[in-house]
């Protein structure tokens, strides 16, 4: 537990400070792929988000998301690709091999469901080669391209917004 606690703020500090030098790039091209990375700790209501979304004009089948978990338990089985603390290095790297391909594909907006800044998180969000990042105004702004001002529970506001400011963008 205390160990837990001293490389959360480890981890958090060293992207912190590796975010001195980011410089985002966003691309002009239309949304087509949408990657969703949730916290699962706070927020339960995944497929009420991704409902939320196909009825605002993305594809079901261009969606994909992945889920931060406070802890998994040993044999359990689940239906989607889950990570936790347990799964990050001291190196700023993952041992799963499922969140390495996940953050490592490029898609065209990765949208960070989650309003605490949790290290594995925001390490996740950092690593994404996603072309557009979105997240709330909660973290750091430097890890996305563009924030709103909400918390999770209000995902029918946050969907809403995404959609207003996307179709101004040009993205959708």
């Amino acid at each position: 537990m205390f160990l837990n606690k001293v490389k959360d703020f480890y981890i958090k500090k060293k992207i912190k400070k590796s975010l001195s030098n980011v410089k985002l790039f966003a691309t002009d091209n239309y949304i087509k792929s949408v990657a969703i990375i949730f916290d699962e700790t706070y927020f339960y209501e995944k497929e009420a988000l991704i409902n939320e979304l196909i009825q605002n004009g993305f594809d079901a089948k261009n969606i994909h998301f992945i889920v931060f978990k406070n802890k998994l338990k040993k044999g359990e089985t689940l239906d989607y690709v889950a990570f936790s603390t347990a799964d990050l290095n001291w190196d700023l790297t993952f041992d799963n091999d499922k969140v390495n391909k996940f953050i490592a594909f490029p898609f065209d907006l990765l949208i960070n469901y989650y309003d605490l800044e949790k290290a594995s998180l925001l390490l996740a969000t950092k690593l994404s080669e996603a072309k557009f990042k979105v997240g709330f105004a909660a973290i750091d702004s430097r890890l996305n391209h563009f924030m709103i001002d909400t918390v999770a529970e209000n995902y029918k506001v946050f969907i809403e917004e995404l959609s207003k400011y996307l179709k101004i963008l040009n993205k959708i």
